[in-house]
């Protein structure tokens, strides 16, 4: 018998198999790598209903604040929600007194003649001494950051707007089928 060892035919297979097993997990952990190497890739759909100065707010915030995070963003305007995308109507957006349960009155008072223009003043003298950005702004902002402010086509031929009223970037033309769909495929759906 000789003393050299030479591998069977078992340690031959293992050897193999071995450097298969190998092979799979280098595989694995460059996969691994590549999917953290994704930046971002969530996506958030934020529809948009309400068209008072404090229903203007969250949807612009969440928005512009999801696309510093890299986040594709679409803000669906509907109905009243539509105001906010519109140049004119949304420097004069007011704030209801009535119905609105943390406001310091009983809706009995605030239902009052001009209690609105008063609680939309109160607001706008709030937003201005704390340096709140503007809708405007916010607009801005969202649109330089790629968020896709989109405006109901339903609903401006319903309000009779003009498509040409809306802010420079707003995306019109769209319809509730392109809504559902980038919802169906967003990992974060909002109705605000």
């Amino acid at each position: 018998m000789s003393t050299d060892s030479h591998p069977s035919i078992d340690e031959e297979g293992d050897a193999t198999e071995l450097q298969a097993l190998r092979e799979r997990v280098a595989e694995l952990e460059e996969s691994i790598a590549d999917a953290d190497d994704d930046t971002g890739g969530k996506k958030m759909t934020i529809i948009a209903t309400k068209g008072t100065l404090d229903m203007a707010y969250p949807p612009l915030i969440l928005a512009s604040t999801a696309a510093a995070f890299d986040w594709e963003v679409v803000v669906f305007h509907t109905f009243w929600g539509l105001d906010i995308l519109h140049e004119n109507n949304s420097k004069n957006l007011k704030l209801s007194a009535v119905g609105n349960p943390n406001m310091p009155m009983p809706n009995a008072v605030a239902a009052l003649p001009g209690m609105d223009a008063m609680a939309t003043k109160m607001m706008r003298k709030k937003i201005d001494e704390n340096d709140t950005a503007t809708i405007e702004e916010l607009i801005d902002l969202s649109l330089a950051q790629g968020v896709d402010l989109q405006a109901c086509q339903m609903t401006i031929e319903l309000m009779d707007y003009d498509e040409a009223d809306f802010y420079d970037g707003v995306t019109t033309g769209v319809g509730a089928a392109t809504a559902l769909q980038h919802m169906a495929e967003s990992d974060v759906q909002l109705l605000i």
